[in-house]
């Protein structure tokens, strides 16, 4: 039976009228996709309350009234105060293994289905806001805020019978609540911190955990190491994962529902000397942006890089090693492209995000499922632009080739440190120069760079020794301001928080077609395009850093093979 609508239920409910039904809607086709209740409560229409109800109604679940519940302590103990805030929910009572949570937004079922899987029992939801949900979270977690060394303190205080806890083996109990509650805790942390590893890694007297966040890995404080067996186990449980096999290296995934959006986690399992080691990659779409006016490309080159994706054909290239973001630019671009009248098929290993309206194929080498091979079919589907996810051997750069030929617009990725290496790398590929010089229409090399924390942001005089890294007049140079960051909470004390691009942009024209036939140099090639207004990985960096955007180190870091003259 299709769902009542809440509009109409505040209206059966005598809360709203239809003319004020049709003034909601009016209001929330302005809002850009605010939710009807909250546009009724802020015209004055309705009270939270009424819209609580009627979500209740619509969801066929109770209400509940959190200001005057009494929630008992055992309750609390099995759900951390970071899952009820990224989850938006309160634990209410727990009876039979069935646990009843409060939810401020009742539409996110697929959150009770998370926390089935992550706590190991039946979970029911009842409604109550959000405003009292978050209120409730700070009055019944205030004195009881759980970190990571609180649980592992836990863990060996109930495996101190023994080296092996003997009194209570939880390595061999993967189910064990300490074991769930640790892993939970470690993949809620680095969602909230918007990381994007997790690695656990075992080793002959420890089992590391680390997480990586802005692309730095950051050490958490490391599980007893004879529980590296079970605390996998429960990863390999929740991706559907072999628990017997620990022989092969293995690949699955976790889907999760945090804060009403889904995070993919990728698990890829391997077994080493010590034992399994695993790396979960978060793929997290509320993080990533897909939107060129936010991946940090800098005005010019941003408009220099619009005019080549209006080509009708050609092969377009985004090089830079892994983990520089390329992805993340070429999806933003297909973002841009992305209309009823384009056809769009892209070949990638893996697919990260699923976008709407693109014809998506992923990669499988065990089953001659190659890049090359998937080219050749997605030609005979008539599409007008392609992606395939990465150029690694003479076959898929000459399909690439002969699709771009024949009137396609490709995208492809290439590992080389800058753009003008991108030719010289596919020469040393096999392509003949006169097949590149007609279809490359651009290269975009790139690195990320972290961004100064904001909230410590501190203004200082770099020595002379640290300005010359930047290869940089010292007089010129003490012209502009330089900041670093001073480390706070807000940034774990690191400094910095979020990461942006720094671009380089070839564009072949007629003279580099000229240079290219002629086996020129990459030193030729870079320099005559320099002449012509590329602004090369150093330089973006050298903007980014007067701008107070990033500090000298990490623009240092990222482009140490820069040679600016």
């Amino acid at each position: 039976m299709a769902q009542r609508r809440l509009g109409q239920i505040l209206v059966d409910l005598g809360y709203l009228t239809e003319d004020q039904l049709w003034d909601v809607l009016e209001e929330q086709k302005q809002s850009g996709g605010e939710i009807i209740g909250q546009v009724a409560v802020r015209m004055g229409f309705v009270t939270q309350e009424q819209v609580t109800e009627a979500l209740a109604e619509q969801w066929g679940l109770p209400v509940v009234d959190l200001n005057s519940t009494t929630i008992l302590p055992k309750v609390l103990e099995d759900v951390p105060q970071t899952m009820c805030e990224l989850y938006k929910i309160m634990p209410l009572s727990k009876k039979d293994n069935v646990l009843t949570v409060a939810m401020a937004d009742p539409q996110n079922l697929a959150a009770l289905d998370d926390l089935r899987n992550m706590l190991n029992c039946d979970v029911r939801g009842a409604v109550s806001n959000a405003k009292d949900v978050e209120a409730a979270i700070a009055r019944y977690y205030a004195d009881r805020e759980e970190s990571i060394e609180d649980i592992i303190g836990k863990l060996e205080e109930e495996t101190a019978d023994g080296p092996k806890g003997r009194g209570y083996d939880l390595a061999d109990d993967m189910d064990a609540a300490p074991i769930r509650k640790l892993l939970n805790m470690i993949l809620l942390l680095a969602i909230k911190d918007q990381a994007s590893d997790v690695h656990f890694e075992p080793f002959e007297d420890e089992f590391k955990v680390r997480v990586k966040a802005d692309g730095m890995l950051y050490e958490m404080v490391p599980p007893p190491r004879h529980l590296a067996n079970a605390i996998v186990s429960r990863i390999k449980i929740m991706s559907d994962l072999d628990i017997a096999e620990r022989r092969l290296p293995q690949d699955g995934r976790i889907e999760l529902n945090v804060g009403g959006h889904s995070v993919d986690l990728r698990v890829s399992v391997l077994p080493t000397l010590f034992g399994e080691a695993v790396v979960m990659r978060v793929l997290d779409r509320t993080v990533v942006q897909l939107d060129l006016n936010k991946i940090g490309m800098d005005a010019n080159t941003l408009s220099k890089f619009r005019v080549v994706l209006q080509r009708p054909n050609g092969i377009v290239l985004v090089t830079g090693p892994t983990g520089s973001g390329k992805t993340t630019t070429l999806y933003s671009a297909l973002n841009e492209l992305n209309d009823i009248e384009t056809k769009i098929i892209t070949t990638e290993d893996p697919i990260e995000y699923d976008i709407d309206g693109l014809i998506q194929v992923p990669v499988n080498p065990d089953i001659q499922v190659t890049f090359a091979n998937v080219l050749r079919a997605i030609l005979r589907h008539d599409p007008d632009t392609i992606l395939v996810g990465e150029i690694r051997d003479f076959e898929t750069a000459e399909v690439s080739i002969q699709s771009a030929l024949t009137g396609h617009l490709v995208f492809s990725t290439l590992h080389t440190n800058d753009a003008p290496s991108a030719i010289t790398r596919l020469r040393d590929m096999g392509i003949e120069p006169f097949l590149i010089t007609a279809t490359v229409e651009a290269v975009l090399a790139q690195r990320l760079v972290r961004k100064i924390c904001t909230e410590c942001r501190t203004e200082f005089e770099p020595s002379d020794e640290l300005l010359m890294e930047l290869q940089l007049p010292i007089a010129q140079a003490r012209q502009y301001k330089f900041y670093y960051g001073r480390g706070c909470q807000r940034c774990n004390n690191s400094g910095y928080k979020g990461r942006c691009g720094i671009y380089e942009l070839l564009e072949i024209d007629d003279d580099i077609r000229d240079l290219v036939t002629s086996n020129a140099s990459v030193d030729d090639i870079k320099n005559y395009a320099r002449t012509q207004g590329m602004t090369t990985l150093r330089e973006a960096g050298l903007k980014l850093i007067f701008d107070g955007v990033t500090t000298i180190d990490e623009v240092v870091r990222e482009t140490v093979m820069e040679d600016i003259e």
